[in-house]
């Protein structure tokens, strides 16, 4: 492997000049600096990341950590802050934690504050102590997508009001003249997507049509669970004429489960989730949802950390997106007379 001191001797400069070329700092020459290039590019040196956050004390990645990568949400999510990082001269580790606990504990161990020089939360299972401890060995952490603005959490956060999505859900199929609901929600009743539903359900009983726990199934978060709980409500509820998900996935289950019983969405029974992932918008018939402010959310996630890494923000903090928003599409419509 060619060393920085070689493009030294090539280049007939000092080792710190080359440093400083590469990272773009201090006063070289226009001369000097093209001859530092030239000479890495003969030499194909490439800086050697590990080394350099070891030597300066401070990494040029940071760390998003998320509880399953195979949910669609998820590479949206990352995507958009890993551009945001690359936009401050940054680049980005995803560290996928498959919902184990002592998964995303190795990670916190061995890259926060060595391989990264802080850490983006995405729902990864992990309990709050665990995370100030990360936070004391003097790696920030951000916790992304928060669901509750009303409950800021003991660690900075970026927030969204999932309470309103859901309640924004449930307020467009009571507009389109629904009255009997199935509720999929993709937690545990005391879990992450608690407040969706809780939304849903509010809104529900203040437009005076209260929902009915036995209408409501408790599931994962994915479209086969979605499928299978759409199946027994309807078998056990064939009144029902709308559902709502807390989120896409078991949405979309739910439109495959509707067809497969030989029935129609919309026109038998209409179909509404939350967040608006790339899947909602090209599956058939494309899914009404409520969208949450992704891009802006990784956005502000970045910015928060990078705040924190350089003690331009107190700790904790809390920012709030921007409110969700219902995009109607093909999946909703007034319920027709049975």
């Amino acid at each position: 492997m060619t060393t920085l001191s070689e493009v030294a001797r090539l280049a007939g400069v000092t080792s710190a000049t080359v440093s400083n070329v590469l990272r773009q700092r201090g006063k070289v020459g226009e001369q000097t600096r093209q001859r530092v290039l030239d000479a890495v590019a003969q030499l194909g040196y490439r800086p050697h990341l590990t080394a350099r956050a070891l030597a300066e004390g401070r990494a040029p990645t940071l760390a998003l950590v998320v509880s399953s990568i195979a949910n669609p949400f998820y590479p949206e999510f990352a995507l958009a802050a890993e551009r945001a990082a690359r936009d401050h001269g940054r680049f980005l580790i995803v560290c996928n934690t498959n919902d184990d606990p002592d998964i995303g504990r190795a990670y916190l161990d061995q890259i926060a504050g060595t391989l990264s020089d802080g850490v983006l939360i995405m729902n990864a299972n992990l309990p709050m102590d665990e995370l100030r401890k990360t936070e004391q060995r003097g790696a920030p952490v951000v916790l992304c997508m928060w669901e509750k603005p009303d409950a800021p959490p003991e660690l900075p956060c970026i927030a969204v009001d999932f309470f309103e999505a859901g309640a924004i859900a449930a307020r467009h199929l009571l507009d389109l003249g629904h009255q009997c609901f199935a509720a999929l929600v993709g937690s545990k009743k005391s879990g992450i997507h608690a407040e969706r539903y809780r939304g849903f359900a509010s809104a529900c009983k203040e437009a005076g049509h209260p929902h009915p726990t036995q209408r409501t199934r408790y599931i994962n978060d994915t479209v086969e669970s979605g499928y299978r709980a759409t199946m027994e409500l309807l078998r056990e509820h064939p009144q029902v004429t709308a559902i709502f998900a807390s989120n896409d996935l078991p949405a979309l289950g739910a439109m495959n489960a509707i067809a497969d019983m030989g029935m129609n969405v919309p026109r038998d029974i209409s179909v509404t989730g939350i967040t608006d992932i790339q899947w909602a918008r090209v599956s058939r018939p494309a899914l009404t949802t409520v969208a949450v402010p992704t891009e802006a959310a990784a956005r502000m996630s970045i910015e928060l950390l990078l705040a924190l890494i350089e003690r331009r923000s107190p700790s904790p903090v809390m920012h709030v997106t921007a409110a969700p928003q219902l995009v109607e599409r093909a999946s909703t419509a007034a319920p027709r007379k049975r």
